[in-house]
């Protein structure tokens, strides 16, 4: 369940330096001072945990012709913006490894499951 407070802060321009559904929500934002006192607000490496910790959090996917990373987006999560989660699930650095042969079989997170 969302709490209805952090739905609210959604709302307010820069509450939340990414949305929720943003695969960069929960990591952690760094700050560089330069030499003249400036700060750099940054992203910091956002590291995924160990595939063995979502092992049975995810269901077999046979991947069709002509099928995209924000197509599986939308049809499991309803989403396109969503793809990173599958992506997170099947250790590819090029999303598009993800569809690009027909026939393969990929893992999809199920609901509540494997989050990066």
């Amino acid at each position: 369940m969302i709490d209805p407070y952090e739905s609210a802060l959604d709302a307010i321009p820069g509450a939340h330096p990414y949305p929720r559904t943003s695969r960069y929500h929960d990591a952690e934002i760094g700050v560089h001072r330069l030499a003249d006192g400036t700060e750099v607000r940054y992203t910091k490496r956002r590291l995924l945990p160990p595939l063995s910790e979502a092992a049975g959090e995810t269901a077999p996917h046979t991947v069709s012709s002509g099928e995209r990373p924000d197509h599986l987006g939308q049809r499991y999560f309803g989403d396109p913006g969503q793809w990173w989660q599958i992506a997170d699930a099947n250790p590819v650095l090029d999303p598009q490894e993800l569809t690009a042969e027909p026939g393969r079989t990929i893992d999809i997170p199920l609901p509540g499951g494997f989050h990066g």
